[in-house]
């Protein structure tokens, strides 16, 4: 019986050629948490010449929004993996709700996730799209909000509809965040 320590890594090669893949994530969620998955992968998936697009919608839109981007937080309420960074210890749950704990939360991963050299969100985001990632944002979304294009940041490249994030994520990976 072979276990995981046993099993080889599989590791892809994508060569020195160029590459037709496409990539396409839609960022859902505007926490801090919810935030990096899209944004690391897409800045792998660049770096690996992948074209690559990211479509924000609902609470998303406060990745791009300027008004949120600055000031997105982290709360481990209804997270009941939450534990101290290094400890076997989870989080009573309880303790989430009390006034300060999200603004304890959030300094905490803010401080782990500098501690790695990442990116804070408004940097990582510009630096994506100085890499060639696209940025679009939900109109639905938009129009839900009351936003308008001034109100995202430069880099986003339009306000399109879904109809219209389907059309262009044709042949690509769609990954949901």
């Amino acid at each position: 019986m072979t276990t995981a320590k046993e099993a080889p890594s599989i590791i892809p090669d994508f060569g020195e050629e160029e590459t037709d893949r496409k990539i396409c994530f839609i960022a859902s969620k505007g926490t801090l948490d919810m935030v990096y998955p899209s944004l690391v992968m897409a800045n792998a998936a660049l770096m690996e010449g992948v074209e690559t697009h990211i479509f924000f919608t609902f609470w998303g839109m406060d990745i791009i929004t300027k008004k949120h981007m600055e000031d997105l937080q982290f709360t481990w309420l209804g997270n009941t993996a939450m534990h101290p960074p290094g400890k076997k210890m989870h989080m009573p749950q309880g303790l989430a709700g009390l006034p300060g704990m999200t603004g304890m939360a959030t300094k905490m991963m803010k401080k782990q996730i500098a501690d790695l050299d990442v990116p804070e969100v408004p940097e990582f985001v510009r630096m994506i799209a100085d890499a060639g990632g696209h940025l679009w944002a939900c109109k639905m979304s938009v129009d839900m909000m009351g936003l308008a294009k001034e109100d995202m940041i430069d880099e986003v490249e339009d306000v399109i509809t879904a109809t219209d994030f389907i059309e262009l994520s044709d042949g690509g990976q769609v990954i949901f965040t």
